[in-house]
């Protein structure tokens, strides 16, 4: 699956497997970079004891999608927001420009 630079990926509590093997993330999730050591509401990884999940977007965590939503108790309203959508429930942008003017 082909990732774009600045798409934020997981990084979660905990970690369970699927029926392939593959790592999902379970617990708390948050909004994080890759290339970066911190989520985007400002928690350090490595002293939070968060673990990455590069391979896992982040719409995939929020309970509508299905994704890997299954075993995520909690998504970071404050990394919701840095993402730039105003909850969970839509992953939508702020806004968008219909009929710029020329």
């Amino acid at each position: 699956m082909g990732r774009t630079r600045g798409e934020p990926s997981v990084a979660a509590s905990g970690q369970w497997r699927d029926e392939q093997g593959v790592r999902r993330p379970s617990g708390e999730a948050h909004a994080w970079l890759p290339g970066t050591n911190q989520t985007l509401c400002g928690v350090p990884l490595s002293r939070a004891g968060l673990l990455r999940f590069h391979h896992v977007a982040w719409p995939e965590v929020f309970p509508e999608s299905g994704g890997a939503a299954e075993h995520v108790g909690e998504v970071c309203r404050r990394c919701v927001a840095a993402s730039g959508h105003r909850s969970h429930r839509g992953w939508s942008p702020r806004w968008t420009r219909h009929s710029p003017r020329p």
